[in-house]
């Protein structure tokens, strides 16, 4: 990530002081939120590489099939999913009541607290069945904290941000995430060079207890953000909600289902990307460093396809281009693991490039503004926090275990695929049942005026 590019982005042409200070603000809106994010998801993602390399056998040894331990492990990632619903109904709340600022400091401490604590975690060979139980409480914390971080991050973005850059200043928060995946593989692919053993026993804890440095980092960029304006505004006029996650229930049913729908596809595919796909490769015999490292690469080159995208949606709306993704869901099932079956080099970081550099870098970029603007301000956090958290866990968190259980009966991809293909058939649904949120005569106002 680019920080010179960053503050190109973000530093066009201004006329007058009042918009120079704008910009300002927006631009430390970005890197606050960005950097969050980095910090938040690798903490997140941590667990589910090390689902899929050590968790089923140092936490969960079941039965002589690894693969049974490992859907075990999937199944203490797919509790972590199941609070995030919760963690975003609460922050959601806390969120539209109180403001953005203070719940994404909450966020992040939490979070890093749990994933410290998760690398110090004795093993079950050493306390027995206390050990998993303590690993999954931990996990649901993390989930806790993953249920507001996401939506607060886009909100810090998107309510600062001028109404015809939404889009492409937006599409830095997943960016963010995406580059967190990045770290959390390529910590682990560093552990992988020690020996086995030392691996085992104490490697796979280094990323763990490292985030401990990255989370006091975290702390004192955010210090620094001063809550959104559009909230801010919100605020002052006092049409803030009392009980704003009953409110969205009952006043936007139909936006929050949307929300619903438009995560659930993607977020089932994601997860099945990312960490099936370690598991996959070690059922295939595949080496370990070329799943994660084709991992690597193809998320830090979804970061300049995502940012593309969300330019794209401000000058052509934000359906039409999420429906692309979703199409592309559907295409790709199938040549993911032909490809990743090969067993050759060049084929598995193709099929790893297919289906995150493009396909997620389309969903993800085009999704922040898209959401977040079927819902109002004073109602928007606890809204996503409601119909993004519960498709992550119905979609995302139980992905992978579906996945690892369909390979373990079936012992073969195509099962997996035609799922992967129907989480991608319910995207592109909900997509023609959304309605466009930046239509062109809006468009074409906001240039004008940001002009």
């Amino acid at each position: 990530m680019n920080p010179d590019a960053l503050n190109s982005d973000l530093s066009a042409p201004l006329v007058a002081p009042h918009k120079v200070r704008a910009a300002s603000t927006v631009r430390r809106a970005v890197i606050t939120a960005v950097l969050g994010q980095i910090l938040e998801w690798y903490d997140f993602f941590l667990y589910g590489t090390a689902a899929a390399l050590v968790f089923g056998k140092l936490f969960f040894p079941v039965g002589s099939d690894p693969l049974t331990g490992t859907i075990a492990a999937f199944g203490g990632f797919t509790v972590g999913f199941i609070a995030r619903p919760i963690g975003g109904v609460l922050c959601g709340h806390l969120g539209d009541r109180y403001g953005r600022k203070a719940v994404m400091m909450l966020t992040i401490m939490t979070m890093g607290t749990a994933t410290v604590l998760m690398g110090a975690l004795p093993t079950y060979h050493q306390i027995g069945i206390a050990a998993p139980i303590l690993l999954v409480i931990l996990r649901i914390v993390q989930g806790l904290a993953a249920g507001g971080e996401w939506s607060g991050s886009i909100l810090l973005i998107h309510e600062n941000a001028p109404p015809a850059r939404r889009g492409a200043l937006a599409a830095w928060s997943p960016s963010g995430a995406a580059f967190g995946f990045v770290l959390s593989t390529g910590a682990f692919m560093l552990a992988q060079n020690l020996s086995h053993d030392d691996f085992l026993s104490w490697g796979w804890r280094v990323p763990f207890l490292g985030s401990a440095a990255l989370v006091l980092l975290g702390l004192w960029v955010r210090r620094s953000v001063g809550e959104s304006a559009a909230f801010a505004e919100v605020k002052a006029a006092r049409n803030e909600s009392r009980m704003p996650v009953i409110d969205v229930l009952r006043q936007c049913p139909r936006e929050v289902l949307t929300v619903f729908g438009l995560r659930f596809g993607e977020g089932g595919a994601s997860y099945i990307f990312f960490a099936f796909s370690i598991a996959y490769g070690q059922f295939l015999g595949i080496k370990s460093s070329w799943i994660l490292g084709g991992l690597t690469l193809s998320m830090l080159l979804m970061i300049p396809v995502a940012l593309l995208v969300g330019h794209i949606t401000d000058k052509v709306g934000r359906k039409p281009v999420y429906l692309l993704g979703a199409i592309a869901m559907v295409l790709v099932a199938w040549p993911y693991f032909a490809l990743l079956g090969s067993g050759e080099y060049w084929k598995v970081i193709a099929a790893l490039l297919l289906a995150n550099s493009l396909t997620l870098g389309i969903l993800e970029g085009a999704q922040p503004a898209f959401i977040s603007e079927l819902l109002p301000v004073h109602l928007r956090y606890s809204g996503l926090g409601i119909g993004r958290e519960i498709s992550s866990v119905l979609g995302g968190g139980l992905s992978p275990m579906i996945a690892t259980g369909l390979l373990a009966y079936y012992h073969s991809a195509v099962p997996v695929a035609l799922y992967l293909g129907t989480l991608g058939l319910i995207t592109v649904i909900a997509t023609c049942f959304a309605r466009e949120t930046w239509p062109k005569a809006m468009r074409i106002k906001a240039n004008q005026h940001y002009e």
